[in-house]
């Protein structure tokens, strides 16, 4: 279980940049994985979801978000979690190939 410890005060000021993601009328299932998924499925699914994060105003917002709270689950800022583990460990980059 994620620690809510991590999480920006519950501020509008915090999270409006959510309002201008690509993602904001999505289906929620293209960024996080169902529990049976697995192998070409869970690829093909996070694939779609990095690709439309890539068109987004706001995917630097989205990833720094991800990588400040340690987001555990789905896509955010063009990254998986298994991606952005490796960037925590400085063995990755970013999705747009910014080294963090």
């Amino acid at each position: 279980m994620a620690s809510i410890k991590r999480l920006p005060q519950p501020l509008l000021s915090n999270y409006d940049w959510q309002v201008d993601g690509a993602c904001r009328n999505s289906d929620p299932n293209e960024f996080f994985a169902g529990d049976a998924e697995r192998g070409n499925r869970r690829l093909s699914r996070d694939e779609r979801a990095k690709a439309m994060c890539r068109e987004c105003p706001v995917l630097k917002n989205c990833f720094e978000h991800a990588m400040a709270v340690r987001e555990p689950y789905g896509v955010w800022g063009a990254t998986t979690p298994e991606e952005r583990e490796l960037i925590r460990m400085g063995r990755g980059t970013h999705a747009v190939g910014e080294a963090v």
